[in-house]
């Protein structure tokens, strides 16, 4: 009989990177760039200087592979904190079947469009599917969504599997269409910004073809996932994750119909509080300018969000304390996006809005103190284990960075286009950004790093520096979406609760299809004459 193949559990894997790239700083030597500050786009970074590699003394890790995982938590210290508070917000939120009822109410509304023959041609659940996965893809490609998405898997998961399709679905309705257009990359200020910054361009130049790139990716990623959901949608039992799904399918959901109705009186006392908090920082903030790419746009957005909760939290809760619920959530959804791109919020404050969701839906839903802290402790205790994996992958970079590697690995690569032609080089520098991204998947950090040396370098060889730039976005965009190096996404597989393995089965084949066409889209930056370029 043949023994069945088991598959090594998430942290054997992750930990087996460790050891791997402790075992390169014993092969490759240590080396280094000497740095200096710049200001780009009002913005402090620190950058390489051109020819300035020098060898250092070499410092192979050994027992450090283990004190790695402590390093490995100190560096992501903000994602694994802003997974451990929503965990902790949406398990309150869970608890008062909110959620659940919306989901129901969501798809009894949507099936009813099935009477209509257009709608039952392109199915409903397509579009929904697609329109969901435009939204984030736009969310990623102006203001550079990622460590969002953490907090919107627990949202579409459910939905996807209420659906009837898996939690891989559930994952690509919000992470990989923000990776998408993160790759795209239309206005993102993170990588885009940064890269034509270092590189002396015209911020944000080029938009033009790079936006013709996106609506190329987005085709490409929808279809995907649609092909998917078809396979599903004949043979639900298909999915790689159809076992490990048997927690959302058992998880403690409410049964249509049998959700009781109602609106207590502590409901109505937070959206009063609630509403007399926004009324006083409307007047305090009534016009702020909101933030896409280099454009900036002043208006009455906090007054105009203020008004409209006051509207519909009034009359959700004249329906019941669950609409109430999900009208916090959806006006959560509003602030983050405004807090991003009119104040530059970040992880920390997210954190905060969502705790601040998490506490206001039990106190809504009459909880006592006890029972909003029990349900907390409930909820980071079940999402503890995602928490784990990130600090344990923050561990690779870690070992890289002590080993004194990283800054030689990228000599030796950028030495190797020294002979080649255009689109070799080209193609050579998109190689190389992707390669680099497996082991530094933050665009920012990775900008800093490599533009200053490859813009350069593209001046001697004859190569646009806009098409440096394109291969910088797409070296850095796709391959965030199956590193285990980033934290997003080991954060967003532990709460969705697919195993690294099954998520790289999954989506390997559609990494070599954007890795290819990544690749044919670069062709014309040095073989055509394109508009800022």
């Amino acid at each position: 009989m043949q023994r069945k193949i088991r598959v090594p559990h998430t942290y054997i894997i992750v930990f087996g990177f460790i050891l791997v790239a402790a075992i390169l700083t014993w092969i490759i030597p240590g080396g280094e760039f000497d740095r200096e500050t710049v200001v780009v786009n009002e913005q402090a970074r620190e950058v390489i200087i051109q020819d300035s590699f020098h060898y250092v003394e070499n410092q192979p890790q050994t027992w450090q592979i283990f004190s790695a995982l402590f390093d490995g938590f100190v560096d992501k210290a903000d994602i694994i904190v802003f997974i451990i508070i929503i965990g902790g917000a949406f398990w309150i939120m869970n608890e008062s079947k909110a959620i659940d009822v919306g989901i129901q109410t969501f798809l009894i509304e949507v099936r009813k469009l099935e009477k209509y023959k257009a709608f039952r041609f392109l199915g409903v659940d397509n579009l929904v599917i697609t329109l969901i996965m435009l939204v984030f893809s736009i969310f990623g490609a102006t203001f550079g969504m990622s460590e969002e998405t953490i907090a919107f898997t627990v949202i579409f998961i459910p939905l996807a599997i209420s659906m009837g399709y898996d939690s891989i679905v559930g994952v690509s309705m919000c992470f990989l269409a923000a990776g998408l257009g993160f790759a795209g990359a239309l206005l993102n200020p993170f990588t885009i910004g940064i890269a034509q910054g270092l590189s002396s361009l015209p911020l944000f130049s080029g938009i033009e073809y790079r936006f013709f790139c996106w609506i190329v990716i987005n085709i490409i990623g929808i279809a995907w996932v649609l092909r998917y959901v078809s396979k599903l949608r004949k043979s639900p039992q298909s999915s790689i994750v159809y076992e490990e799904d048997n927690h959302w399918r058992n998880k403690n959901t409410a049964e249509p119909g049998s959700v009781k109705f109602y609106s207590p009186a502590s409901a109505w006392i937070t959206y009063g509080i609630l509403s007399a908090i926004m009324i006083t920082y409307s007047l305090m903030h009534p016009v702020i300018a909101m933030t896409i790419g280099n454009n900036s746009y002043s208006g009455y957005f906090l007054p105009f969000v203020s008004l409209a909760f006051l509207v519909t939290g009034f009359f959700s809760l004249r329906k019941s304390i669950h609409f109430y619920i999900l009208n916090l959530l959806l006006f959560t959804i509003i602030y983050l996006i405004v807090g991003v791109m009119g104040f530059s919020w970040y992880v920390k404050e997210i954190a905060t809005l969502f705790l601040v969701l998490g506490l206001v839906s039990g106190i809504a839903m009459n909880f006592s103190a006890n029972e909003i802290v029990k349900q907390f402790s409930a909820g980071m205790k079940d999402i503890l284990t995602a928490a784990f994996v990130v600090g344990l992958a923050g561990g690779i970079l870690v070992i890289l960075e002590d080993g004194m590697i990283i800054d030689t690995l990228l000599y030796y690569m950028a030495n190797s286009m020294q002979e080649f032609g255009k689109v070799a080089s080209v193609s050579m520098m998109y190689v190389i950004q992707t390669m680099i991204n497996i082991i530094i998947p933050s665009g920012s950090a990775k900008a800093a790093l490599t533009m200053p040396m490859m813009s350069q370098f593209s001046d001697l060889i004859g190569v646009s520096r806009q098409a440096t730039v394109m291969a910088f976005q797409f070296g850095d965009g796709f391959t965030n979406m199956i590193t285990p190096t980033s934290p997003v996404l080991i954060g967003v597989l532990g709460i969705a609760r697919i195993p690294y393995e099954k998520w790289v089965r999954w989506i390997a084949p559609f990494m070599a299809i954007l890795i290819i066409t990544g690749w044919l889209l670069l062709l014309p930056t040095v073989l055509m004459d394109l508009s800022g370029f």
